[in-house]
């Protein structure tokens, strides 16, 4: 893929998650995964998509720009009987268009991915470059999976790097060695999955078995590279304490220890994201148990993982990186 433009979702300012200090989080669109609780669907397919938000609407006949902006008279957008927007039916004319979104004043339509340059991402990162001195901060990419746009990855990553700003990829490591490794040439943190152990079960779960994706950590490990591995616990899909102590026995195989391993309380999220696409949430139902039950539970692995393998295991994301 050509390094000249990458399909970004969306950029975060001032995240503190997903590595050390105040950071801008760039989310690169298309995934090699499917996971079933994913909660950016709109990061999931390598292409702009258009999300349609009835709540936000104050119908056709109060504003009606969307009308007056579709080159083909409004005929995909698809109105209630109040004139509210109910959902938008793509015509090939519709393809990369989204004028209709450009042009809606309160936002019931909006548009998931534009086409930057390295230089225009570049000088959005650099604007808040005072926060990332004072704070240890700096960028980071993730997705979707950034790694599948590696080219323009790594030339963002080797311009942010001679700026002096700190650089960071979330990856979920389903790609080739290859890509990934030109990608870390200019990477001071990685951050990555072990969503289960059992490879039919991350097929299942997840879209694809985990094989390339051990292996990759591994790799990466045996680079010397700082690895934050995170672990979604998604009660009756993964917490159980089998697959909590087979990753934690690969963990500890590593040839460099993960500087942490988060174990991350699932919450079902982006299910109005879902909704704006005509999308079906996969988990569709599911709950978790109550909260106070898996905050126990994640306490309790958290503590045994660290008893047991030695390993430095935290329940959630909060906690400050130590890298």
């Amino acid at each position: 893929m050509s390094s000249g433009t990458a399909l970004v979702s969306n950029i975060q300012k001032y995240t503190i998650h997903d590595g050390p200090g105040i950071r801008t989080e760039i989310f690169f669109t298309g995934c090699t995964l499917r996971c079933l609780w994913c909660s950016n669907p709109e990061t999931i397919e390598p292409r702009a998509r258009l999300g349609v938000y009835p709540s936000k609407c104050i119908s056709r006949e109060k504003c009606g720009w969307c009308v007056a902006a579709c080159p083909i008279g409004g005929a995909p957008l698809v109105f209630g009987d109040d004139g509210v927007i109910e959902r938008v039916e793509p015509s090939p004319e519709c393809r990369d268009c989204f004028k209709c979104a450009d042009k809606c004043p309160p936002r019931a339509l909006k548009t998931w991915g534009t086409r930057y340059t390295v230089d225009e991402l570049l000088n959005i990162v650099l604007e808040d470059e005072s926060f990332y001195r004072r704070s240890g901060g700096g960028v980071t990419l993730s997705g979707g999976e950034p790694i599948m746009q590696w080219e323009f990855a790594r030339e963002l990553l080797r311009r942010c790097r001679d700026a002096g700003v700190n650089t960071c990829v979330e990856t979920a490591l389903h790609v080739p060695w290859d890509s990934a490794a030109a990608v870390f040439d200019y990477t001071d943190l990685v951050i990555t999955d072990v969503k289960h152990m059992d490879t039919e079960k991350h097929r299942e779960y997840c879209g694809a078995g985990n094989e390339l994706i051990l292996a990759n950590i591994r790799k990466t490990s045996e680079r010397g590279l700082p690895i934050v591995v995170r672990t979604p616990i998604v009660p009756q899909y993964n917490a159980d304490d089998a697959n909590i102590r087979a990753t934690a026995e690969f963990l500890a195989s590593l040839p460099v220890a993960p500087v942490a391993w988060q174990l991350l309380p699932y919450r079902k999220m982006g299910t109005e994201k879902y909704d704006s696409l005509g999308l079906s949430y996969p988990l569709g139902d599911y709950e978790p148990p109550p909260r106070d039950e898996w905050e126990r539970n994640l306490v309790r692995l958290t503590e045994m993982v660290r008893t047991e393998y030695g390993l430095s295991a935290v329940a959630g994301s909060s906690e400050t990186l130590a890298v």
